[in-house]
């Protein structure tokens, strides 16, 4: 606490005391998986609730899109439970704890911010601090590397750390920043757009319904996805707005419908491309 405390100019009135509550919720998690506590606690594992991590972060996702910020300050205590959750599981194990947990990511937070704790110049926008994480990221895997070296081992790959059940876009960007950042990228947008166009034609040429035609479609999505990277558009939240837009708009003609007693399914394709149309409008 006192570190942050130093300095001129920095609102201390946000600056929350979290110790006694955070403590709390990690021995309510610890009472819960002791031999006198609940049954369905003790016997999970990491593996058998993993699948909840990822719907819990979807929830609060939706409250953050939706600017339902009630429901977010309880959608991220179900993230948070998850976490302390994790971490008692290890504990029990004997693999690591919560406070291991919470000293790794307050540490790894100072070493990739070298703009405010280290000797680095400040920042002056938010594409100079991706630059920087990419490079402290890259030191941090030379040293993994070194390590490796000197115990004979394989070195880890530069995408091994990108997880393969992220969504597909979201593990799309990563692993296309990721090689970007050693020097595997195009000069323009203008070539990525190329790419794209050479993508395309590649999957025109496939014969429909085929794997290889499959194939082709995903690598025209890639091309479209290192569009969006030199853009510096995140592809992900693109298309969960464009989806959002979709569904708002569906909502709306359904809405409508109803309202002139009419089912959407009864009507053609070009009725419901003209109700869309008035409803865009």
């Amino acid at each position: 606490m006192a570190n942050a405390n130093e300095g001129a100019g920095r609102d201390l009135s946000t600056l929350v005391d979290a110790r006694e509550e955070l403590q709390s919720l990690v021995q309510t998690i610890w009472r819960l998986r002791q031999p006198d506590g609940c049954p369905w606690d003790r016997k999970q594992t990491h593996a058998s609730i993993a699948k909840n991590m990822i719907e819990e972060a979807y929830e609060a996702v939706d409250c953050i899109e939706d600017d339902d910020i009630a429901h977010l300050r309880e959608e991220l205590g179900d993230v948070l439970m998850q976490v302390v959750l994790h971490a008692q599981i290890a504990a029990d194990a004997g693999e690591f704890t919560m406070a291991d947990v919470a000293r790794d990511i307050d540490e790894k937070l100072i070493r990739r911010h070298p703009h405010v704790f280290g000797e680095h110049a400040a920042a002056s926008d938010a594409d100079e601090v991706l630059d920087i994480w990419d490079q402290v990221k890259l030191a941090e895997k030379e040293a993994r590397d070194a390590d490796a070296a000197a115990a004979e081992e394989r070195p880890a790959g530069l995408l091994d750390g990108v997880p393969r059940s992220l969504p597909a876009l979201m593990q799309a960007q990563k692993v296309s920043r990721k090689a970007a950042a050693v020097g595997f990228e195009w000069d323009t947008v203008a070539d990525v757009w190329g790419k794209v166009a050479e993508e395309r034609a590649e999957f025109e040429r496939e014969e429909p319904g085929s794997d290889a035609r499959e194939m082709e479609f995903g690598d025209l999505l890639f091309a479209l996805v290192n569009v969006a990277r030199k853009e510096g558009i995140d592809a992900e939240s693109a298309l969960r707005a464009s989806t959002a837009k979709f569904r708002a708009r569906w909502a709306a003609m359904e809405d409508v419908a109803f309202e002139r007693g009419i089912a959407l399914e009864s009507l053609s394709t070009a009725e419901l491309n003209e109700l869309w149309d008035d409803i865009k409008h």
